[in-house]
């Protein structure tokens, strides 16, 4: 049953392609929600939220799954050029 007070909340996607190094040398490759960030680094410096979250993931262990990724354990992210991802 739906109340007056309920409200639909929309998300927007910007999904960019990026590979990510961890510090135990796993490489990670998938997709990030940009929203409205700017740039995919916008994640690390102007995000307050310890963990990214990494979606169709690939990795040596992993294939097409989400990712919660701890920024601490990360050592490069390096986004394609190819720019936003549908």
């Amino acid at each position: 049953m739906k109340t007056g007070s309920e409200k639909k909340i929309f998300f927007s996607a910007n999904y960019r392609k990026i590979t990510i190094k961890t510090v135990d040398g796993e490489l990670i490759l998938g997709k990030i929600n940009l929203a409205s960030k700017q740039r995919v680094s916008d994640l690390f410096t102007k995000d307050e939220n310890p963990f990214i979250v990494v979606v169709d993931a690939v990795s040596k262990d992993v294939q097409g799954k989400t990712l919660f990724i701890n920024k601490e354990h990360i050592i490069w992210v390096e986004p394609e050029d190819d720019g936003e991802v549908k």
